[in-house]
């Protein structure tokens, strides 16, 4: 809809939006299977910035038989050590976590920690994608020395997931308990762990569903900019050549090359808008770069023709080839516009690539 007279539509910038039909992440996680779950988790903490700017030396998947209840081992260092690493525990359940869901598995990482399995981490995350349960989050919350208290009770007294275990509360179990402060075990919730995925954007982008929408781009100047000189000054040749006869910017309003010429920065404005797209969304890569490699290689054969007296038949040819291309290949290819193709050509002349003018 167009705007009301007196008003300015407010320009669209460039977003990131979930494909047509396609969930947010924050969903398509709850239907993740449980190695789905981890696999996820270990990309996220792969990913993740730890105080200081620094990453995890070594991050390992260990789920599934002789885990020794460390779905991945987190490092700070090359060396797995006392306080050196972290243990992320996932736990994918169609309701939020449970003590009776949560005492069994730290049962199983206190005797690990007995058995000198793996030395005493420096936090255990439990990784729940419905979170942790109401319950346990107030026992969680209500301090160390409780959430400790509650645990050996349900240990030693057979209940809340521990029936039948009291006799593996060993001397040696209760003193790795002992040596553990409760206040180390930590809900890492969902927002984390989507935060810490999305810094690899491309892998986040393509396992849930992500793409780049691109904004509105920026109006035509009136007055040329400084970074036009090259292109303009070499389609002025261009119209000297047809007139035989000089042809300077000032003679441009008015003659029958202003249209042609405006037509020209029109589709140069409009790749200079997919460039500006593609340093938004890929900024360490050279997709732009990439598309101008593309459509070089596909009017190159044009350009080249012996039937193209002109400077102005190569322009019009070549602009009307660079308009028909396929550039499936490209990453920028899904949000190219009418003129993006055509405005790479004088792109390319600015970039010292192509003459119009023999």
């Amino acid at each position: 809809m167009p705007p009301k007279l007196g008003t300015t539509r407010k320009q669209r910038k460039t977003q990131h939006v979930a494909k047509g039909g396609v969930i947010q992440p924050s969903s398509q996680i709850l239907l993740l299977n449980p190695d789905q779950w981890e696999e996820f988790i270990l990309a996220a903490a792969r990913q993740r910035d730890l105080p200081g700017g620094s990453h995890y030396a070594v991050v390992k998947r260990l789920g599934g038989a002789g885990d020794g209840g460390r779905d991945i081992e987190a490092r700070y260092g090359q060396a797995l050590v006392r306080d050196g690493w972290d243990l992320y525990q996932a736990k994918h359940y169609a309701q939020g976590l449970t003590h009776s869901d949560a005492f069994p598995e730290m049962a199983k990482f206190f005797k690990q920690l007995a058995l000198k399995t793996y030395p005493r981490p420096t936090y255990y995350y439990f990784c729940c994608p419905r979170a942790v349960g109401n319950e346990l989050h107030n026992t969680m919350a209500s301090g160390a020395a409780a959430y400790k208290a509650k645990f050996l009770d349900a240990w030693k007294n057979e209940h809340t997931g521990m029936k039948g275990r009291a006799a593996e509360l060993t001397q040696g179990v209760q003193a790795a308990i002992d040596d553990f402060d409760f206040a180390r075990f930590i809900e890492c919730p969902v927002h984390n762990l989507l935060a810490w995925h999305a810094l690899d954007r491309a892998a986040h982008h393509d396992l849930f569903g992500i793409v780049p929408e691109r904004g509105d781009d920026d109006p035509m100047p009136v007055q040329p900019a400084g970074h036009e000189d090259v292109y303009l000054d070499e389609l002025l040749r261009v119209y000297t050549e047809h007139k035989a006869s000089p042809v300077t910017w000032v003679d441009v309003p008015g003659s029958d090359y202003e249209g042609h010429l405006t037509a020209q920065r029109q589709t140069f404005y409009c790749a200079e808008g997919l460039q500006r797209f593609s340093r938004d969304i890929y900024p360490q890569e050279q997709e732009f770069e990439r598309l101008l490699d593309m459509v070089y290689a596909g009017i190159r054969p044009t350009v080249v023709q012996l039937r193209l007296k002109t400077g102005m038949d190569r322009v019009d040819a070549t602009v009307d080839k660079a308009s028909t291309l396929q550039v499936q290949e490209s990453r920028l290819s899904p949000q190219l516009r009418g003129g993006d193709l055509p405005g790479t050509c004088h792109h390319l002349v600015n970039g010292g690539r192509l003459k119009w003018v023999k």
